[in-house]
Parts: C-alpha cells; sequence; structure tokens
C-alpha cells in the first residue's frame, strides 16, 4: 500500500513540518507500506486553472507529483491553523486533485499554541469526505508542535507518544481495511 504525508504548511520555517517528518518515521516503523512524504513547499502549483484528472494531463513539471497523488492509497494530513482552518497551500494541492475515491485520510493538526489546530481538524473533517476520501475518526491534535518535536521530527515530550500510536494505528487499521474492500 502507498501511503503519502502531505505536510501542509507553506512556511520556510514551519513547526508543522515537524509532526509530519515524525509521522513518516512512525508509519514507516510500524507498518510495511510505502511511506512518502509530500511537501508543499516543494511545488509552485499557482492559484488553480486546471483540474488534473490524469498524470498523462498534468503539465510536465508536475508529473512527479501526480504520479504519487494518483498511486497513493492513502493519505494523512498534516496542517497548522489558519484563521480557525487548514492552509490555503494545502487547499490549493489538493484542489488540484479534487477526487481520491475510496482513500482512508488520517488528520493532523499542528499549533504553537495550546488548541493545536483543533477547529482546523474540524475543517478536515468537512473537506475529506468532498474528496471522497474517507476520514479517520481518530484525530491527531497536536498543541505546543514546537516543544513536542525538534526541527528534524525527533520527538521531545514522550507524553505524547500514546497519543501518535493511537492515531497511528486508527488509521492504519482503517486504510488496510479500505484498501482490503477496495480490492
Amino acid at each position: 500500500m502507498n501511503i503519502e504525508i502531505i505536510s501542509g504548511s507553506p512556511r520556510a520555517t514551519s513547526v508543522t513540518n515537524r509532526l509530519a517528518l515524525f509521522l513518516e518515521k512512525q508509519l514507516k516503523e510500524k507498518s510495511s507500506h510505502n511511506v512518502g512524504l509530500i511537501d508543499v513547499r516543494d511545488y509552485d502549483l499557482g492559484l488553480l486553472q486546471k483540474v488534473f484528472i490524469s498524470v498523462g494531463e498534468t503539465p510536465e513539471k508536475f508529473k512527479p507529483l501526480a504520479e504519487r497523488m494518483f498511486a497513493a492509497d492513502a493519505f494523512v494530513i498534516v496542517t497548522p491553523e489558519y484563521n480557525g482552518s487548514y492552509s490555503p497551500a494545502l487547499q490549493n494541492l489538493l484542489d488540484h486533485f479534487p477526487k481520491q475515491m475510496r482513500k482512508a485520510f488520517g488528520l493532523a493538526t499542528a499549533s504553537v499554541g495550546a488548541l493545536g489546530g483543533a477547529r482546523s481538524s474540524q475543517q478536515l473533517l468537512l473537506l475529506v469526505p468532498a474528496l471522497f476520501g474517507i476520514p479517520s475518526p481518530y484525530l491527531l491534535i497536536t498543541p505546543h508542535v514546537d516543544k513536542k518535536f525538534d526541527a528534524e521530527g525527533n520527538l521531545l515530550d514522550g507524553a505524547f507518544q500514546s497519543s501518535v500510536d493511537t492515531f497511528v494505528r486508527e488509521f492504519l487499521w482503517l486504510a488496510e481495511s479500505v484498501k482490503h474492500q477496495h480490492k
């Protein structure tokens, strides 16, 4: 199974990306699946002009991204909170690839504040079904992300590991179940 983690913060000094890096390590350690990390900072998609419906109909410079998006069986979205929602850069990326039929989505939010992106998680729960995806009901809300992970995505706060373990376990159960049914 191919799992893509989408790191949704466009900021050069993103602290949210720390969580994405940690989840990438955790999924690789706890499963035998192919796990990749798509960072919105790596793709200057511009504002949506055309939806990419296949790799062949994607502009040449975005074909590597399209190959990964279309080959993914499941996604983990990691986003900061922007004005009570997920990042516009994340929205823009997903708008270019809007139909993710029967794919599981793990939803993780992060903030340097005490709420950990809780409001953005609720917006993601509305977005994923609009993409025809299936959101995992167990969300990973990450307050004080700057104190939980270092810049390389290493866990600094050991007490947070149990939340991550539950998130990963529940996401993998859903993703594997959906993939099995989709065959």
